[in-house]
């Protein structure tokens, strides 16, 4: 059951359509997996969604993102709609266009309950600037559209907020079952200690995770490049360290924050250092921070402090809430000296602790709740709204139309 969350109030929910048979739905997923199919939890998440519509005789265009337009990693989505077909138990034909009038085609020739995955979304340079006219002719491909895809609902690309400008729209109800999931995470609560950890390497840990959790939680612990750009701006050298997009950008943004965080900041007096080679780390060491990092060689990993221990200790003994949102070390290349001891303190009886973010949840082992929305997650968790739910909300009068 869905609390009333005040976001999503004026939102329509796919639970609540009563599909025709023959209707013609575009589904806007998430399917933003990495190549090789290793963790398919983004897809898995947003299944029954599209079963529903198909099982009611609808006829489901599914568009997609993977990869980014402008490094050129954006792939065809064929892997996809082979697994797809299996989850479905149906075939899931797949068109590698979405914009041409072959695309159109293929949409209206589907059979009442036929699915198809159409080409991936950021083979468009409009996709992630929300451009208008590639969003009308996304819209040609459906009369609605069913929004999913909670992992880009930070995002305002053409295939989200863009298709809700030319299409009604209603919330799958796995974007809905997200929400649920964070509520107990999201906000400020004064009842009990709270503490987040901020790792990876994607700016927005820094942009918006370290901005929102250090007004609202009371211990926050950054990692990886979070980290280094709390480093660089207390002045410290940081070396080969990952500094992610936007470095100047982040380090700005960390200045500004730290000079009004709430929370208390956890900066570890010594790391564990590696001298980079490509991908590849070698002759590990550790340092103490004010020594610098030298060149060549960049932060793996890092030591807790001591007063932090004893807070976790004390946290746990209480009870607590704590989020994980990008892995704290270099866990898959051997270096787990951060990363294990915080997750078995995430993993203790008295820490309700989630995992945030899709390659946290695949890089990390956790028996608790996890939710692979990194970027969304930290933006609903700081500020109870994302601009799909606006979007939603915009959109929630608009008729259906037939074409």
């Amino acid at each position: 059951m869905i609390k009333a969350i005040a976001a999503q109030d004026a939102t329509r929910s796919l639970l609540d359509r009563c599909i025709a048979r023959g209707e013609r739905w575009i589904f806007s997923a998430g399917f933003n997996v990495a190549s090789g199919m290793r963790d398919a939890s983004r897809i898995d998440a947003e299944v029954a969604d599209i079963a529903r519509l198909a099982n009611a005789g609808a006829r489901v265009s599914v568009l997609s993102h993977q990869g980014r337009y402008k490094d050129g990693s954006a792939q065809h989505l064929g892997d996809v709609a082979t697994y797809l077909s299996g989850r479905l138990g149906k075939e899931v034909i797949y068109v590698p266009e979405n914009t041409t009038e072959s695309a159109v085609d293929h949409s209206h020739a589907l059979a009442p309950g036929g699915v198809a995955l159409f080409g991936n979304t950021r083979h468009h340079p409009g996709e992630e600037s929300n451009d208008p006219a590639l969003a009308a002719q996304f819209a040609r491909l459906g009369d609605a559209v069913a929004v999913g895809g909670f992992s880009k609902a930070h995002r305002e690309h053409a295939s989200n907020t863009g298709l809700l400008k030319c299409l009604p729209g209603w919330a799958a109800h796995s974007l809905l079952v997200e929400l649920e999931r964070l509520s107990p995470w999201s906000g400020t609560d004064p009842s009990v200690p709270s503490l987040a950890v901020l790792g990876g390497v994607k700016p927005e840990k820094t942009l918006v995770g370290l901005r929102s959790l250090s007004r609202t939680y009371d211990v926050v612990v950054p990692a990886g490049a979070v980290l280094n750009h709390v480093l660089r701006a207390q002045g410290y050298e940081v070396g080969e360290s990952e500094l992610g997009e936007e470095p100047e950008r982040c380090t700005k943004a960390t200045r500004e924050i730290l000079g009004s965080a709430a929370a208390r900041i956890h900066v570890p007096d010594r790391v564990i250092i590696a001298r980079r080679s490509g991908y590849s780390f070698t002759d590990p060491r550790e340092i103490r921070i004010t020594e610098g990092v030298p060149s060549g060689f960049a932060i793996v990993d890092l030591f807790l402090e001591s007063w932090l221990q004893d807070l976790m200790r004390g946290f746990a003994g209480i009870g607590c809430r704590a989020v994980i949102a990008g892995t704290p070390s270099l866990y898959l290349q051997g270096f787990g000296h951060a990363a294990t001891q915080l997750l078995d303190w995430a993993s203790a009886p008295g820490v309700k602790a989630i995992l945030l973010g899709g390659d946290t949840v695949s890089e990390l082992p956790f028996p608790g709740p996890t939710s692979t929305g990194g970027g969304s997650a930290l933006c609903y968790l700081g500020e109870a709204d994302l601009p799909v739910l606006r979007a939603l909300r915009e959109n929630a009068a608009t008729p259906w139309t037939e074409t």
